[in-house]
């Protein structure tokens, strides 16, 4: 996304993955009930914050919107971008995380719903494992934001 975000457009893209990200990791954390907990919904303003129910609704919003907005940046990357760009060693572990996180996100949304059990195992399993990927994905993202490892680099070569 580097070489892309020199636009107002790849700026406006950046800002809406970041604030995106934001929204979900708040609302996510908000489905455990830390902040409660750990005082945070007793600051003024926050009290909505220990509300399972919003922040779940907030949560599913927010994914509802990712998925959008991963979909069009797919397809504008394989329609176009790939011609000037490829993806760099950083995107690539990046898009496996997202994957991880998408994948056990869809699973948890099953799990939800009211005709579909899973078993207490895997239902730990994908817990932990989307909580992982998050984390991992976000201490990923800011070791590449400081060793400023982008997202693409501009192609060299040129596809036909």
């Amino acid at each position: 996304m580097s070489t892309a975000l020199k636009t107002k457009s790849g700026r406006l893209v950046q800002w809406l993955f970041v604030l995106s990200f934001v929204v979900m990791a708040f609302s996510g954390f908000g489905q455990m009930p830390i902040f409660k907990r750990y005082y945070v919904a007793d600051i003024p303003g926050m009290g909505w914050a220990a509300d399972f129910y919003l922040t779940h609704t907030i949560h599913y919003l927010g994914a509802i919107f990712l998925l959008g907005f991963f979909a069009y940046l797919i397809t504008e990357y394989l329609l176009s971008a790939r011609r000037r760009f490829r993806l760099t060693a950083a995107g690539i572990v990046r898009i496996l995380l997202l994957a991880g996180l998408v994948v056990t996100g869809i699973v948890r949304v099953l799990k939800n719903l009211p005709d579909v059990t899973f078993s207490p195992g895997l239902t730990m399993f994908v817990d932990i494992a989307h909580l992982g990927f998050m984390l991992v994905f976000l201490l990923a993202a800011l070791a590449f934001v400081l060793t400023k490892q982008k997202w693409v680099t501009a192609r060299s070569d040129s596809l036909s």
